[in-house]
């Protein structure tokens, strides 16, 4: 790669060009007058002194813009850590303008034209042309005698860059140049625009290198992705009770192994597959999976009402010591997990009421204690609903759990001024609501209303 000399050498070699073009070409005998090949601002070409007997063409480097094929080679440069991994080059095209200067007639457009068509044959730099031009001088010339800044310029390495010098003629409007030439402050004079690309130029600095790959593991599969559509209890609820298995529908569900995430949890279609024997679930296949929420497949206390998230994961084997490796992922799909209150053996809810301290001339308080199907973290809002289903104009209230330290399933509620009376029960965890039962009789005399859990609140 090129260094930071490599926009100056590049000025360099096409003025070399340029010069070595008209000596070849006869051009000065033909003009009768001498030649001069400059690369100056246009404003400084003709001085106040310059009586303008030399004819001169210019070349002036107006514009450096980032080439856009190059500008991401080589990035990032640093990894995580900050350490540099690579050089990337600063990749930019040059854009000159080639002016030609005479005070003669037709000597301008002569000087132009010739220029003009030597850029034309020569649409490469060669490396050659480049180490010609910016190598010392041959004998009897030792260099002395050329500027400073010109010496330094063999140092630029514009001959090793990975891409050739390429020269295009690049097409300005008219409105264009003369904005251009406003800019720059001084008279027009017959010119062409050119665009040279690419100059790389790279940095030397050190860069950390990665060991070799002793071995290379490659296993080519059919791209398919795991797309959830939707997640429902096996009875078609959205909502979905603790021990009930879920059914999780989609497409390529199924892949080379399979595993499902619930929240952080993750359990294999193996161990699914154990839990579902003997259960009249609908089979697993690549539309569809059933998922019992229960302990197993999942650890004893690991599920906790609310909103769940599901994901379905494609893991591949490569035959390698950290085997198997995460390859795909579906989509995230939601669905809410309601708690349950427990029962105990005579299935009887386990539902406990106490007398709790009272304030004078209020209606005396009361703890329930409560057990859940779930477990509940202290960060959980939990909260308990009753509804009254013995008076005429029925009463409804709201109560939140005591604090709580650490995850467990009994929870206490402190129920103050609550009117005497039956109360069906239901408990709310982050949003998630517990369901009441309903008489299956539809003869009875409730007509298949809500009948428990409940509590009497006494007098």
């Amino acid at each position: 790669m090129s260094n930071a000399l490599a926009i100056a050498a590049v000025t360099a070699v096409l003025r070399d060009l340029l010069n070595d073009g008209l000596i070849n070409q006869n051009v000065a005998s033909n003009l009768g007058n001498t030649v001069t090949v400059t690369v100056l601002p246009p404003d400084l070409v003709l001085t106040s002194n310059d009586n303008q007997q030399e004819d001169k063409l210019n070349l002036f480097l107006y514009q450096v813009t980032p080439n856009p094929g190059w500008r991401n080679v080589g990035l990032p440069s640093r990894n995580s850590n900050g350490d540099r991994v690579t050089n990337p080059p600063l990749a930019v095209d040059l854009h000159y303008l080639l002016t030609a200067y005479s005070k003669e007639p037709f000597h301008s457009e002569i000087l132009l034209g010739y220029a003009m068509q030597l850029l034309h044959e020569t649409p490469v730099l060669t490396r050659n042309a480049i180490r010609t031009a910016l190598g010392p001088p041959s004998p009897p010339f030792n260099g002395s005698d050329l500027p400073t800044a010109y010496q330094s310029l063999s140092a630029a390495a514009l001959a090793d860059q990975v891409e050739q010098i390429k020269i295009a003629p690049q097409p300005m409007g008219t409105e264009e140049m003369s904005k251009l030439w406003s800019a720059l402050q001084t008279h027009y004079r017959p010119t062409a625009a050119y665009q040279v690309s690419v100059v790389l130029i790279e940095s030397q600095r050190s860069t950390k290198s990665a060991l070799p790959v002793r071995q290379y593991n490659l296993l080519a599969l059919p791209f398919q992705t795991p797309v959830i559509e939707r997640v429902q209890a096996t009875s078609g609820e959205d909502s979905v009770d603790v021990g009930s298995p879920l059914l999780i529908r989609g497409q390529q569900l199924l892949g080379n192994q399979t595993r499902v995430r619930l929240n952080t949890l993750e359990v294999s279609l193996p161990d699914i597959q154990s839990v579902l024997v003997g259960m009249d679930l609908p089979a697993v296949n690549d539309r569809q999976i059933s998922l019992p929420l229960a302990s197993p497949p999942f650890p004893a206390g690991s599920l906790r009402a609310g909103v769940q998230s599901l994901q379905v994961l494609h893991e591949v084997n490569f035959d390698t010591p950290a085997d198997p490796h995460r390859a795909i992922e579906s989509n995230v799909a939601a669905f809410v997990l309601r708690p349950g209150i427990a029962r105990n053996i005579n299935n009887d809810f386990q539902i406990t009421l106490s007398p709790a301290p009272s304030e004078p001339n209020q209606l005396p308080s009361h703890f329930l204690d409560l057990q859940l199907t779930l477990n509940t973290s202290p960060e959980q809002r939990v909260q308990i609903l009753l509804n009254q289903t013995t008076a005429v104009n029925p009463l409804s209230y709201r109560f939140s759990a005591e604090p709580r330290t650490t995850d467990t399933t009994a929870l206490r509620f402190h129920l103050r001024h609550v009117q005497p009376g039956r109360y069906l029960i239901r408990v709310q965890v982050d949003g998630a609501t517990s369901m009441l039962l309903s008489d299956p009789d539809a003869a009875s005399p409730t007509f298949r209303q809500y009948i428990a859990p409940s509590v009497v609140m006494p007098p």
